[in-house]
């Protein structure tokens, strides 16, 4: 009765994490987002780039669009589902699903 309950109301994805102790985010395929200072940023599970400039880098993931905004904005490096960003981060916004 206990494990039905856990399933309607966290899901499938919650009780699977749970079950074999990872994060969330990790097993649903989110986007995790870490940044040092206002220098540069690490991107986990984006799925392309839609826009590069020196002043803004839009990033596909699957919970949306990642834009980030600053100046001399650079790719340091790039995987396919990795990137970090450099350069002066002035903000970083969701701008919604693609």
């Amino acid at each position: 009765m206990e494990r039905n309950r856990r399933d309607r109301d966290g899901g499938v994805l919650d009780t699977v994490a749970e079950l074999f102790d990872l994060p969330a985010d990790v097993v649903a395929g989110l986007p995790r987002l870490e940044m040092v200072g206002s220098r540069q940023l690490y991107l986990e599970h984006h799925t392309g780039l839609l826009a590069y400039t020196e002043e803004q880098i839009d990033a596909n993931t699957a919970a949306g669009v990642l834009r980030v905004r600053g100046q001399g904005l650079n790719l340091m490096a790039m995987t396919a589902g990795e990137l970090r960003i450099g350069g002066k981060i002035a903000s970083v916004e969701w701008v919604g699903p693609c």
